[in-house]
């Protein structure tokens, strides 16, 4: 270990020539390459990658039992990635086994040739009445709305209009399971985890499929 900083400079700065960093296009294949061993392996435990979308770029993570979670980029995708390495497991990689098949649902729900999504979805991030409340979401038809009464109602609780707010607040698979149709009883869009201009671009996407007389709200 030298002590003359100029030394050490010209060190640095000789072996960074003699190895130097691999192109992105080449870390990128060994990355998925490693992914793709890993998921041989069995040790893959949550794949990911992020898409583009009308509202933003989405962070799209799935275990082997399904999608597990959807992410805005306002939550900040690094952070949810640290999330589910907490909540689901450390053994997480960027790769598209497990998730190719929800980007290419959510490309095709974008550009209005998709409806619903036949992707499975891992609910492992809620539980009890929140649980109740996401598992009902998926049977409110595209195009349509319910409130949160209704929600309430259809999820056992009708008083816990409130806590459907918090359960449709906390969805980890937003988009997908549509907490988005769910309004207030005067019809003014509400909260959502993407942001009022994200839940009111998703309303006015499904709503122009099928032209304005075509909505129902419940």
């Amino acid at each position: 270990m030298t002590t003359d900083p100029l030394l050490d400079d010209r060190v640095g700065r000789a072996l960074a020539g003699a190895f130097p960093e691999p192109p992105p296009a080449e870390i990128d294949r060994l990355r998925l390459g490693l992914a793709d061993r890993a998921s041989d392996a069995g040790i893959l435990d949550v794949a990911y990658q992020t898409v583009d979308s009308p509202i933003g770029s989405l962070l799209i993570a799935a275990t082997p039992e399904g999608l597990v979670r959807v992410a805005f980029e306002r939550e900040d995708h690094d952070a949810v990635l640290g999330q589910l390495a907490d909540q689901v497991s450390p053994r997480i990689l960027r790769s598209g086994r497990g998730t190719d098949a929800a980007a290419r649902e959510l490309d095709e729900y974008f550009a209005r040739r998709r409806r619903s999504f036949d992707v499975p979805v891992d609910l492992r991030l809620v539980r009890g009445f929140r649980r109740a409340v996401i598992s009902h979401l998926s049977e409110i038809a595209y195009g349509s709305t319910e409130s949160y009464a209704a929600v309430a109602a259809a999820a056992g609780s009708p008083r816990a209009v409130r806590a459907v707010g918090s359960a449709c607040a906390n969805n980890p698979v937003p988009v997908v399971v549509p907490c988005h149709r769910v309004v207030r009883s005067d019809g003014t869009i509400g909260l959502y985890r993407g942001g009022a201009e994200a839940k009111a671009a998703l309303l006015a996407l499904e709503a122009g499929a099928d032209g304005p007389s075509d909505r129902r709200s419940r």
